[in-house]
């Protein structure tokens, strides 16, 4: 349970503000059609969170404990000066064809979007991190899919009340603190 816990709430907070959530308010905006916008958001999330799992899954099995706790604990650290940085959304994401229709559209520019985001590369790092591969996957769906299905409903007038510097902040301390302790070598606490 506390794989799918933090990996929701890690993603969810890194999300916040990102070139995919920002895909999203453009594809609400663009097609107006909430229902397949968000099961191609789901689908497209799955399948490259599922594939980022296994490879953090990979890397823990493959390094040994001392060199995955560096890692896993410096590449927490790099998330969290990363958070600070904020996002925009890739012209080539803006300019998806629409010969796929509006789920099809939403799949393809979300998976090529997400390649090397921030969330993928969190789920690498929770995945590595957590030996409960379908909790990490689980829950760092079940992130994307807080942080993106609002902005698909309500749209703009939602990401002009929230403000961004601190989200970021508060996931950026959150990336910290998770690297510090894992760093530290400090037990499983969260």
């Amino acid at each position: 349970m506390e794989a799918f816990l933090i990996s929701t709430g890690v993603v969810a907070l890194g999300e916040m503000g990102d070139k995919t959530q920002l895909l999203a308010l453009l594809l609400a905006a663009r097609f107006r059609k909430p229902i397949p916008i968000i099961l191609g958001i789901l689908v497209a999330t799955l399948v490259n969170h599922a594939l980022a799992g296994l490879v953090g899954d990979w890397i823990a099995k493959a390094l040994g404990p001392d060199w995955l706790r560096w890692v896993i604990g410096l590449s927490f650290l790099a998330m969290a000066g990363w958070m600070l940085i904020p996002d925009k959304l890739d012209d080539e994401a803006e300019g998806s064809n629409h010969k796929f229709g509006v789920f099809g559209t939403t799949v393809l520019a979300f998976f090529l979007a997400e390649m090397g985001d921030k969330t993928q590369i969190a789920t690498v790092a929770l995945a590595a991190r957590y030996t409960d591969l379908l909790a990490v996957v689980g829950g760092s769906t079940l992130g994307m899919m807080l942080a993106n299905v609002p902005v698909v409903l309500l749209g703009d007038g939602l990401a002009k009340r929230i403000s961004m510097p601190i989200v970021h902040g508060v996931a950026a301390l959150i990336f910290a603190v998770l690297g510090v302790l894992t760093l530290f070598n400090v037990g499983r606490l969260f």
